[in-house]
């Protein structure tokens, strides 16, 4: 199904996978907007919601860049209301906003996990509170969660940084819970994770160069979330998918464009199995 003139919100959109994100449904005439907390930038965090909604415009679509503060209920309800009073309504929000901190229990600061528990939980189901009546008018609505499948077996993702996966998994749950709250009302509720890294400040950050040259780039986790928010809702609902995976349920069989340095054997991203890459 076409995006043109549906409605996007995506949360954290003003650089990385969610600004790919952003600019994926645009060239298909969305109107997007990114609600995020940079408006000044700065080396560290290049880019502002209003150079992102500048692109969004210049790519198709039609922009708006809301300054959002995700940890806070009134922040979220106040942009929702912007978002419906700009366009209309809410076609499909994205969960792209993210905190990490990948520390063993010992040595993470209470303060972390808690902005982690924030802005990876609490603020998913905050939004999709929010959104919800919007939502419940579309034709086709969408709640996409940035979250990776849940494997609770596999021990290395707790015992490396326990808060982290916690706050992933549950992000995961929440978006799998409410996708059975919300069958009837056909609204679907799907996670995306990337196979891969992606080539990303935060992976830049973790790895450095050598990191994200086996990486890939945003583009693979843009076209697979636009694959699902572009599906039949009352079908496509209910899933934890992996980007590769969706793309090749959809046919395409060439990954190498998506590669940041051709050829490269790619590092599997945190919370996928090597077997599985």
């Amino acid at each position: 199904m076409s995006l043109q003139g549906k409605t996007v919100f995506i949360t954290g959109g003003t650089r990385g996978i969610g600004k790919a994100i952003a600019l994926k449904c645009a060239a298909d005439g969305a109107n997007v907007v990114v609600a995020a907390k940079t408006v000044v930038s700065t080396p560290k965090t290049p880019g502002t919601i209003h150079d992102a909604a500048a692109e969004i415009d210049a790519a198709g679509g039609q922009g708006l860049g809301i300054q959002v503060d995700v940890r806070d209920e009134g922040s979220i309800a106040a942009a929702v209301q912007q978002t419906v009073d700009r366009f209309g309504g809410i076609d499909a929000v994205v969960n792209n906003a993210g905190a990490i901190q990948l520390l063993p229990t010992e040595h993470l600061a209470p303060k972390r996990y808690d902005l982690m528990m924030q802005i990876n939980v609490r603020a998913v189901w905050m939004l999709a509170k929010a959104a919800l009546p919007h939502l419940a008018r579309s034709d086709n609505a969408h709640l996409l969660t940035l979250s990776p499948p849940i494997d609770l077996d596999y021990s290395r993702w707790f015992s490396n940084h326990a808060a982290y996966t916690v706050s992933k998994f549950a992000m995961t749950m929440t978006a799998l819970g409410l996708g059975a709250e919300l069958r009837s009302k056909r609204i679907a509720c799907n996670t995306l994770w990337p196979r891969t890294t992606i080539a990303t400040a935060a992976v830049e950050m973790l790895g450095g160069k050598g990191l994200m040259e086996v990486s890939r780039t945003p583009q693979i986790m843009a076209d697979a979330a636009y694959a699902l928010i572009s599906s039949d809702a009352a079908v496509v609902t209910g899933g934890s998918y992996l980007d590769e995976d969706l793309l090749r349920e959809r046919g395409v069989t060439d990954f190498e464009g998506y590669s940041v340095k051709p050829g490269a054997s790619l590092q599997t991203d945190l919370f996928v199995r090597e077997s599985e890459c």
